[in-house]
């Protein structure tokens, strides 16, 4: 016998609004019977455990213990770009020159309460990171 992960429990202080933010990074619906000010409400995954966002009283005191990690359909820098347009907050970059493919690196963003106004303008990026060792390359 095995157990099997049924979802992915996030504790937050507004569940409906962290699960509808969640709902559109990935493209999949929320529970259809869930409104603004519900406790409890979850993202209907394609694949594999649901998120469940679970209202609670008490203030985050310190870092978060869970991190989803995404994979885009796009490319690494728009779906960045897509994600803070939702309301993401950026936290810091670890991307490396696209120089070998398989490689790029990494963006952290956070997930905020309210995704910011709408604009066209471009937001903020800090420059690429220079790689602290140059990628292997096979002997001529």
């Amino acid at each position: 016998m095995v157990s099997v992960v049924q979802n992915v429990a996030i504790d937050c202080a507004d569940a409906y609004e962290l699960a509808r933010f969640w709902s559109s990074v990935t493209g999949r619906p929320m529970d259809p019977d869930a409104g603004p000010g519900d406790r409890e409400t979850q993202v209907l995954l394609a694949e594999g455990p649901v998120l469940y966002f679970n209202q609670v009283p008490e203030a985050k005191t310190i870092k978060n213990r869970i991190h989803l990690c995404l994979r885009p359909e796009t490319s690494r820098d728009q779906e960045v770009d897509r994600l803070l347009d939702l309301g993401a907050a950026f936290v810091s970059d670890h991307r490396n020159p696209d120089v070998e493919p398989g490689t790029p690196g990494l963006v952290v963003l956070v997930a905020t309460r309210r995704p910011p106004p709408r604009s066209r303008a471009p937001h903020p990026r800090p420059p690429l990171r220079t790689p602290r060792h140059p990628p292997l390359r096979p002997p001529p």
